[in-house]
């Protein structure tokens, strides 16, 4: 079974029993907490993926750091999936329990990346604007990009708009050799 599979099942029942006992917010913010703990600690990432690591030693490095930061379901959860050898998939079981989470609230992740920083109320429109289309409310990821040279490139899950002023003269590099070349 591929990571994803078991990642989605683990999360789908993390998702359920959270619910059912009120604790989905507070779940979720742990799985955030989780996600940004690990991307910034490739270290505790490698220790969870590798099997010759102890249970115990797992499960004690992971009460050290989030011991009192997590709602208690989130410490079992941690236990339970150490214990049945499923601390491998931990990382993209959180990042699915927040992706689901985000499905059961209507919200979508907006990714935009822009030449130049963007004002608070580009962000309004375009967020606006993205409510508009959705009908959910937007989680809207900003960068800066200085190579883009103008414009932006937004990404909605599998969708990429790009006005971009640096995809604009691809488009134009491309359309000339194809033009020279015919």
């Amino acid at each position: 079974m591929s990571e994803l599979t078991v990642a989605n099942r683990y999360a789908k029942s993390l998702i359920d029993l959270a619910e059912e006992e009120k604790a989905l917010e507070a779940i979720r913010k742990d799985m955030e907490l989780f996600t940004h703990t690990l991307r910034a600690n490739f270290q505790l990432q490698a220790i969870l993926a590798n099997p010759i690591v102890a249970h115990d030693k797992k499960i004690k490095i992971l009460e050290a750091i989030f011991s009192g930061k997590v709602h208690k379901i989130t410490e079992s959860f941690f236990k339970i999936m150490v214990n049945k050898s499923r601390s491998e998939v931990l990382y993209a079981t959180a990042k699915e329990f927040i992706n689901q989470y985000n499905v059961i609230k209507n919200i979508t992740r907006a990714y935009v990346t822009s030449a130049t920083p963007l004002s608070d109320e580009n962000k309004k429109q375009i967020i606006a604007e993205l409510k508009a289309t959705t009908g959910g409310d937007i989680e809207l990821h900003t960068k800066v990009d200085n190579n883009l040279i103008g414009g932006f490139v937004l990404k909605i899950g599998d969708l990429q708009v790009d006005t971009s002023l640096l995809a604009s003269l691809k488009k134009l590099k491309s359309d000339f050799a194809h033009g020279v070349n015919q």
